[in-house]
């Protein structure tokens, strides 16, 4: 069985995802971080070289890997085992990966209003090349995130087999929102 966490940049994906994996005792794979260090570059690298569309495929194929268990790691769930996967913001943006997704992994929408992801983006949003490939004029990061946001949402909501509302929490308090959901849903 995979949990997988679906959302914006900075609304908490890792941040939950590693306290969920530890309450639960399970294995957690951030799939940003083994697109990293399968490419042996950062994400701001790879869109550097490569741009969205030549990150996208790796994403795709690191997204079917962790799915069918191919990682060439030692994260291979055993049968029946519980698996934590935190995608990265834009994974369900491409069709293929949204399928992946909604067939293959039990996905809980980690949504956080404009505030709080401008709070946690603004130290660290040079490192995020989204936030930088504006195509509209957005003038700001606010706008930036607006943009994104209106564009991304309803294929959250379309992912996800449950929604957490992040505004307020911290990544503990949505953890235990997390435990009681997945286990309202028998899982």
């Amino acid at each position: 069985m995979v949990i997988s966490l679906c959302g914006f940049m900075g609304c908490g994906k890792s941040s939950v995802g590693r306290i969920l994996s530890e309450r639960l005792a399970c294995r957690f794979v951030d799939l940003d971080e083994l697109i990293e260090r399968r490419a042996g570059r950062t994400i701001a690298e790879i869109f550097g070289t490569e741009g969205e569309a030549g990150f996208r495929m790796m994403e795709r194929d690191a997204l079917e890997d962790v799915l069918s268990g191919q990682t060439g790691t030692d994260i291979k769930p055993e049968a029946n085992a519980l698996l934590l996967l935190s995608l990265g913001g834009g994974t369900v943006t491409t069709p293929e990966c949204a399928a992946m997704v909604r067939e293959k992994t039990f996905c809980i929408y980690l949504r956080a209003g404009i505030g709080t992801l401008l709070r946690n983006l603004r130290q660290d949003s040079g490192s995020r090349p989204m936030l930088h490939q504006d195509s509209t004029g957005a003038s700001s990061l606010e706008d930036r995130i607006r943009e994104l946001i209106q564009a991304r949402q309803s294929i959250y909501e379309d992912c996800a087999g449950m929604t957490v509302d992040m505004d307020g929490l911290t990544p503990g308090q949505a953890a235990d929102i997390i435990i009681a959901g997945i286990r309202h849903h028998g899982l």
